[in-house]
């Protein structure tokens, strides 16, 4: 299965504060909504995603159908196909696909309580 692109999400205190601190780190914003209180940023292949309000804790982000530039790709895995490939495996799969084709996302927590998003916007 073909997760797509791998980004980490996270939940900032001061959106503002965290840009300039990554910003210093060498990443550039590739995309985004201050006034909603999100950034994304890219330092070469590296993608972070810094949210404001909306996390409770940072997140491993999975997007199918992109890769590391949000640019589509051409074969890719999608998502409902993934969700029945981890419920095949015994692993549970929040439940939030409510259509048959096009953006869903689901997440999943690991062994140590890490949240996965897995994210598709296409």
């Amino acid at each position: 299965m073909k997760l797509g692109a791998f980004s980490v999400s996270l939940a900032v205190k001061d959106l503002d504060a965290s840009i300039a601190f990554y910003e210093k780190l060498g990443f550039a914003a590739m995309g985004g909504a201050k006034d909603q209180g999100w950034q994304i940023l890219k330092n070469d292949q590296t993608v972070i995603g810094l949210f404001q309000g909306m996390f409770d804790k940072n997140l491993m982000t999975f997007n199918p159908g992109w890769d590391q530039s949000a640019q589509n790709v051409d074969a890719f895995t999608d998502i409902r196909d993934i969700q029945a490939a981890l419920k095949a495996a015994g692993l549970e799969a929040g439940e939030t696909i409510d259509s048959e084709s096009g953006p869903a996302h689901i997440t999943l927590t690991d062994p140590d309580g890490n949240t996965i998003l897995i994210d598709q916007h296409r």
